[in-house]
């Protein structure tokens, strides 16, 4: 496999060979992009791994998202015994559902309630159940973040535009490399009669990571609600 490298104002643009297969990456690139590629062709060249190989993780991280654990949370709300099984042991319950959690080694789910809210926070890193929610957003990878969230939640969750109800008891759980959670956001009023499948479609994200709370059936109808995949 060969890189080329064409100057274009300063910039480089790189092309990625495989065998007769070219992949081109037509946008300029920066630094670490460079060296990306760079570390891509090593590999390649001593056999260590195909762009057929890679193309095929990339595709299974780009197929993680929050819909995932949103299905989690609805099948939680409306089959209570399944709900108690999800919180005495995450990986088993999602297992029900086909969804492949082998990658971590363990899922703790919490509930939020009328009297407790949880947070996640991953104080070291990014420790972040992308197996349930995909990709970490960039806030929560931030060192503000981070800190704010053990020093001052209740101002951590403000930054993000939500305010938890004064009497409720905020707790905040540390994620780790060994163990993630999903946090069991507050079923809305109004979605008693609701289908599974709509349930799942007012679980955010942020609700998710218990920095927000699910979506009430108005935000819902104003065209708020997550993509269901």
């Amino acid at each position: 496999m060969a890189t080329n490298h064409d100057e274009h104002n300063g910039d480089q643009h790189v092309h990625v060979e495989d065998n007769d297969t070219v992949l081109p990456i037509d946008h300029p690139l920066d630094y670490y992009q460079v060296r990306t590629v760079a570390l891509v062709n090593l590999l390649r060249e001593k056999g260590i791994l195909t762009l057929d190989e890679l193309r095929r993780v990339v595709e299974q991280i780009e197929a993680q998202s929050p819909a995932i654990g949103s299905r989690v949370v609805a099948r939680a709300w409306v089959d209570p015994a399944f709900k108690e099984r999800l919180l005495e042991d995450g990986k088993a319950a999602c297992a029900e559902l086909e969804i492949d959690t082998d990658e971590v080694e363990k899922i703790v789910a919490l509930e939020n309630t009328d009297d407790v809210h949880y947070m996640v926070v991953c104080t070291l890193c990014s420790c972040y159940p992308r197996v349930l929610l995909g990709q970490p957003p960039t806030w929560y990878k931030s060192f503000p973040y981070r800190s704010k969230a053990v020093t001052d939640p209740r101002g951590a969750m403000a930054d993000l535009g939500y305010t938890p109800p004064e009497d409720i008891e905020v707790r905040v759980v540390d994620s780790t490399a060994d163990c993630r959670y999903l946090i069991i956001p507050r079923r809305p009023k109004g979605t008693e009669d609701w289908t599974e499948e709509r349930l799942a479609a007012i679980v955010t994200r942020d609700s998710m990571v218990g920095v927000g709370e699910a979506l009430t059936p108005e935000q819902l109808e104003e065209g708020k609600g997550v993509i269901v995949r």
